[in-house]
């Protein structure tokens, strides 16, 4: 982990979202010194969790104003969550369904669960719904109808909106469909932003309205209403924010594996390195060679289980031994092969901090 790279990725993230502060989206990291790294520059304010357990645990190591970005049905987590006075009022729990009402409300058996409705922010074309499969609540009307229900359903408090952008925040800019795309569906989303945000005020005062990615901060900067914005992937830059328009943000997050065989004086085998990311299987979700340039897998065989065989005429200066450096083509997920990241300043190891997986965490 370059660390003076990952700092200018944060400064520039956060001169992109304007006033409004970089809530950290967790599963982009999941390193927590990172986290609490990055929670004390100015900027950044709370985290988006994954999970429940994750949230808890979070919050037990001193984070505060933790949402929970997805639903759960973890019921002994958010047992223990509402009996402890400190994790109940740091956290909050995602809903878009009665169910997940019913079944926080239920779990609230001292101290009452902060909620947050989760707002479907596809663009509807006709029959066909361009964004992430996420929330049942799309309309104003669908969410003033769970607003309702949660502020007359006993141990559960209403406290924010969440607003996830994915066909904005989540799509790099690769054409000119794409870009039109954004822009249309940005139009439709404010208009409709500020008609739910109405519906829900009606039922409470809210506490945060989130929204947003690292590819739509500067898009987002000026929306009335924000509370804050989410952002996590920008600070590592894996392959996949390559092609995004308008970020100056530059890859701080590396894995490196050794040569362990040199089968011709063009082709190279490293150990390991078939990290492939979550989302549509294909080229854009395979790790890509950083260093040497030049070197590139086998069609046949690309990233390996337990070995990545690749060609080039970089390969011919290559020794068994040397290092091979690769970028992730998404951000935290890599976490989740390792212990630990080391901290790279200048050139220089200037620290080893443990993943999740190295705090022997595991949130899924």
């Amino acid at each position: 982990m370059d660390l003076g790279v990952l700092l200018a990725n944060a400064r520039e993230m956060r001169e992109r979202a304007g006033r409004l502060p970089i809530r950290l989206a967790s599963k982009s990291i999941r390193v927590r010194g990172l986290i609490e790294r990055l929670l004390g520059e100015d900027g950044y304010a709370g985290v988006l969790a994954y999970s429940a357990a994750e949230a808890r645990w979070l919050v037990g190591h001193g984070v505060n104003n933790v949402v929970v970005a997805y639903p759960t049905v973890d019921r002994a987590t958010l047992r223990a969550i509402s009996a402890d006075e400190r994790l109940a009022s740091e956290v909050a729990f995602m809903v878009d369904l009665p169910e997940h009402v019913q079944l926080v409300s239920e779990c609230a058996v001292d101290h009452p669960l902060r909620v947050a409705i989760d707002v479907d922010c596809s663009l509807r074309v006709g029959p066909v719904a361009i964004g992430a499969h996420r929330s049942s609540v799309h309309r104003p009307a669908d969410a003033e109808r769970i607003a309702a229900l949660v502020t007359s359903t006993a141990g559960v408090r209403l406290a924010g909106v969440m607003f996830y952008d994915a066909q904005i925040a989540g799509v790099p800019d690769s054409s000119a469909a794409v870009r039109l795309m954004k822009k249309a569906s940005l139009r439709e989303l404010a208009h409709r932003r500020s008609r739910v945000l109405a519906a829900v005020t009606r039922h409470a005062s809210l506490d945060f309205v989130n929204a947003g990615g690292t590819g739509s901060l500067h898009l987002l900067r000026d929306e009335p209403g924000l509370t804050d914005l989410a952002a996590g992937s920008g600070l590592f830059t894996p392959t996949l924010f390559d092609q995004y328009d308008g970020a100056h943000l530059h890859p701080a997050a590396y894995f490196v594996s050794p040569v362990v065989r040199k089968p011709s004086d063009d082709v190279v085998v490293t150990y390991s390195g078939g990290y492939v990311a979550s989302g549509p299987p294909g080229e854009s979700r395979v790790p890509h060679v950083a260093f040497p340039a030049g070197l590139r897998t086998f069609g046949q065989e690309g990233t390996g289980e337990v070995q990545t065989p690749l060609r080039g005429n970089a390969a011919r200066a290559l020794r068994v031994g040397d290092l091979v450096w690769f970028r992730h083509a998404k951000a935290g997920e890599m976490c989740e092969r390792f212990d630990e990241v080391v901290l790279l300043e200048q050139g220089r190891v200037a620290g080893r901090l443990p993943t999740y997986r190295g705090e022997g965490q595991n949130f899924g």
